[in-house]
């Protein structure tokens, strides 16, 4: 049984509210503790003002004995109506307000939805719906799964603050607590950014880390949300809508098995054309020594003209996103964006491209054995291979009309020649 409420069990849940039953009950339906049907109604339910049919919504403790007339002056929006009270605005307008609040509101089971008053009632209720709760609850999973808060300008801020007492051979258990005041995160925080290459200090650089041996696998270290601000999927579709004719770049990683050598992958979504690097580890840093080898071999103006928009995922990899935009010499030269978290359909172009990938190097086969010349092989032939959507022709013919040959060869791309193509594990077997 899963670990959260599916949208059946709030569909019950908001049921037997109606029929009042108590959280035990409920929870002995559901197969759960009651505590937890108590914080999902208590989480998730929300207030609506609301009367019923001949009267709107009124909370005012002197509505029946009130004979108020044109409370709301020119802007009164029933003017039709004898008395203020039956407009509902007229507890925003009215100087003598004064609320009536049901107290049955504030005990078990703390909504409305099988109270007997409720079609009688013009206070303001409490409501638990299935499905606003589910939506919710979704997108509280999604932002929770997207990382941490904090943004370029902490991070640097910190590692202004962090990376000189490291190289003056401080732990940071005492940087942290001689500077707590000015750290504002906990010293947990400080050590995922410098595993996550976020500083200019590495693990290397710690008095004591280097010496211990990893007891076992940590968690992934999400990228910040931070990062994430103005590089949204919103903001990519805006970005296009503006500039339509840009050509779109895709970016992500292909691991290996765990703990090894992991694949940073490029497609141009234009031409179909794939790139691939072997890198040593899935950190940010290794992508970030990609792009600046792939700029100095290119030159800023074709750099600029190939990778006008970069589109990713939420890789903690892809958590430094103002090294790979910008360059040495601090001018913008790409724009990356981020797709939503848990959705790699966003990018499709090269998870469908992975496909031929996985053909050659099966999920869990370690890439350890392997070299970048060994990449340049693989993608040679996944890239020489046709596709119907160019029209029978390969990525790189493709690429090759759009860029010319000579931009080819510097990117060390060669045709196949079709019936030698090989797209199974023996091509790269040694």
């Amino acid at each position: 049984m899963t670990k959260f409420l599916t949208y059946e069990d709030r569909l019950e849940i908001a049921a037997c509210l109606k029929d009042g039953c108590s959280f035990g009950k409920i929870g002995n339906r559901l197969g759960r503790d009651r505590t937890t049907i108590s914080k999902e109604i208590r989480k998730h339910s929300y207030e609506r003002k609301s009367g019923y049919s001949g009267s709107p919504y009124n909370a005012c403790r002197h509505k029946a004995s009130c004979k108020a007339k044109n409370i709301c002056g020119e802007d009164c929006v029933r003017k039709s109506v004898q008395y203020c009270k039956l407009c509902s605005q007229c507890n925003d307008f009215c100087p003598d307000f004064v609320e009536k609040i049901c107290t049955s509101r504030f005990k078990p089971p703390y909504v409305c939805n099988g109270c007997g008053e409720y079609y009688k009632c013009t206070l303001k209720k409490t409501i638990y719906d299935a499905a606003d709760a589910h939506i919710a609850f979704s997108k509280n999973l999604s932002q929770s799964r997207s990382g941490i808060l904090s943004d370029e300008k902490e991070i640097a801020r910190l590692n202004a603050l962090i990376s000189p007492l490291v190289k003056n051979g401080q732990s940071i258990h005492q940087i942290y607590v001689s500077n707590i005041d000015q750290i504002m995160c906990s010293e947990k925080t400080l050590y995922n950014y410098i595993e996550a290459s976020l500083f200019d200090v590495r693990n290397i650089d710690l008095p004591r880390k280097v010496r211990y041996r990893l007891r076992y696998k940590k968690p992934e270290f999400k990228i910040d949300k931070g990062c994430r601000v103005g590089r949204t999927y919103n903001d990519f579709l805006l970005f296009m809508k503006e500039n339509p004719d840009l050509p779109v770049v895709q970016m992500d990683t292909v691991m290996g098995s765990k703990g090894g050598k992991v694949l940073l992958t490029i497609h141009f979504v234009e031409a179909s054309l794939m790139l691939a690097f072997i890198r040593e580890a899935n950190t940010s840093q290794s992508v970030i020594d990609i792009f600046a080898g792939l700029r100095k071999i290119l030159g800023r103006e074709t750099f600029k003209k190939l990778f006008p928009v970069i589109l990713t995922d939420n890789g903690s990899e892809f958590s430094n996103p103002k090294a790979i935009e910008f360059g040495p010499d601090g001018l913008r030269q790409t724009h990356l964006f981020y797709c939503d978290p848990s959705s790699p359909y966003q990018k499709g172009a090269i998870e469908v491209n992975h496909e031929l990938i996985r053909r050659v190097l099966p999920k869990g086969r370690s890439f350890d054995d392997l070299t970048q010349k060994d990449i340049f092989l693989l993608m040679n032939h996944i890239n020489s291979y046709k596709r119907k959507k160019l029209n029978n022709r390969n990525p790189i013919q493709a690429f090759s009309f759009f860029h010319g040959e000579e931009l080819l060869q510097v990117l060390c791309c060669s045709e196949i020649v079709a019936e030698n193509i090989i797209l199974k594990p023996r091509l790269l077997k040694k």
